[in-house]
């Protein structure tokens, strides 16, 4: 069954799941109230001793959310049960709490204690988790990319809004100080016309090497972690984050890394719409040494929207020049602006003449603001006030999808951004 048809007919199936589900939709007001939050996905490293570098990204949301009071991690979820001998341990003795640990999150779902769920799980998984927790009356923070495909995004607003759900999205870049300032200055007119703007990320990363097909480990609910993806034999390069590196499940480094960036571009730019033409050159430079991987570790993106603003992308996983060179660019009729996540810095006329320079009024860790305002906006029932709220996510989160289909096509494509659809191009 391919995604499309699973997608279509699950629809229908989870509408009548919800109808079934003993829900209960947050509507507290007290600031006393506890808020119960399960997080879903928390692979840890292959030795089950998670680090900073290693662990997964569902143990970030366990520190954020366990530092916020009156929240209450009620559950963690993983199809992977070897977790629970190491990470979940891991994460009681280094954040509190005791949660229960879960397999198959749809039990979460039909817990009605359950006020929240925030998604970690691979991003084939995004869509269908956040469509089934809002049917089921539970408010949604899900990782980036949002989607595994354009359409998903569509629905997961349609979602949001038919079941008055709050679904944010984390790319906490959103929650920095110095990117609010930093459009502020744009919007006021700081650089004249803006006319494009650049995001470059260097991240070196190692081949993954060839794996062979391996019997499934003890503990590893394979089926569930396929979900909507095709069926396979188990592979361990096609499994905890390796994932990223197949279309299957992944969406390449576009979707994984350089979405952060995207979505700051088209903040400071002012786009909230789709580009209308997409051109995305690229490949898989393995310098010599074998790798299973698919999806391309170097990508050239540019997008243009319908009044000739250009945004570009130059994304590289390989040897790529000095750091210095990263960050993401703002190019006006009066000058340019390099940004960064500590300031922006400001230069003007021919001569690049210094001009202002924006920095954060106080240290703060953007993640945990990010969560705190979602927390925040459970409470009060105002999408509105949400930083990054879904339909934010799907316009980043396109950006993604639309160059990776470039690439793999091969050439330039157009898009309707209103209808969402692919122009003159079957």
């Amino acid at each position: 069954m391919n995604r499309r048809r699973f997608l279509s007919t699950t629809a229908a199936a989870t509408a009548g799941l919800a109808a079934g589900l003993p829900t209960r939709s947050y509507a507290q007001k007290s600031a006393n109230d506890t808020i119960n939050v399960a997080v879903i996905g928390i692979r840890g490293d292959k030795a089950g001793h998670p680090t900073w570098t290693a662990r997964g990204r569902g143990q970030d949301h366990y520190e954020h959310l366990s530092m916020i009071p009156n929240v209450r991690i009620s559950h963690v979820v993983d199809i992977d049960e070897r977790l629970f001998a190491s990470s979940v341990p891991f994460m009681k003795e280094k954040w509190g709490g005791d949660p229960r640990t879960e397999v198959d999150f749809r039990r979460v779902l039909e817990n009605p204690d359950v006020d929240a769920v925030t998604i970690a799980a691979p991003d084939h998984w995004h869509a269908l988790m956040t469509l089934w927790a809002c049917e089921a009356g539970k408010d949604v923070y899900v990782e980036k990319p949002i989607s595994h495909n354009i359409v998903e995004g569509r629905r997961m607003i349609e979602a949001a809004r038919r079941y008055n759900r709050i679904v944010a999205v984390g790319t906490q870049r959103r929650s920095g100080a110095v990117a609010a300032k930093a459009a502020q200055f744009l919007r006021d007119g700081g650089l004249g016309t803006v006319y494009a703007g650049k995001t470059v990320i260097y991240r070196f990363r190692d081949p993954i090497g060839v794996v062979a097909n391996s019997p499934m480990p003890a503990g590893v609910n394979y089926d569930l972690w396929l979900g909507p993806a095709p069926s396979r034999p188990f592979n361990e390069n096609h499994f905890h984050y390796n994932w990223h590196w197949f279309w299957e499940y992944g969406t390449g480094d576009l979707g994984n890394t350089a979405v952060h960036s995207l979505d700051v571009t088209r903040w400071l730019l002012g786009k909230r719409e789709h580009p209308r033409s997409i051109h995305c050159i690229g490949g898989l430079h393995e310098a010599g040494a074998s790798t299973d991987q698919v999806t391309p570790n170097t990508q050239s993106v540019t997008y243009q929207y319908t009044d000739g603003t250009e945004l570009h992308c130059d994304l590289r996983n390989w040897y790529s020049g000095p750091p210095e060179a990263q960050g993401i660019y703002i190019f006006g009729s009066k000058g340019w602006m390099k940004f960064g996540d500590e300031n922006a810095q400001v230069f003007f006329g021919r001569k690049n003449e210094p001009g202002p320079t924006f920095v954060a009024d106080e240290k703060r860790d953007s993640g945990q603001s990010h969560f705190e305002n979602f927390i925040e906006c459970v409470r009060s029932r105002k999408p509105e006030n949400l930083r990054a709220p879904i339909e934010e996510g799907h316009f980043s989160t396109t950006l993604c999808h639309l160059g990776n289909i470039s690439y793999r096509v091969g050439r330039s494509v157009s898009f309707d951004g209103a209808a969402e659809r692919f122009v003159r191009d079957e």
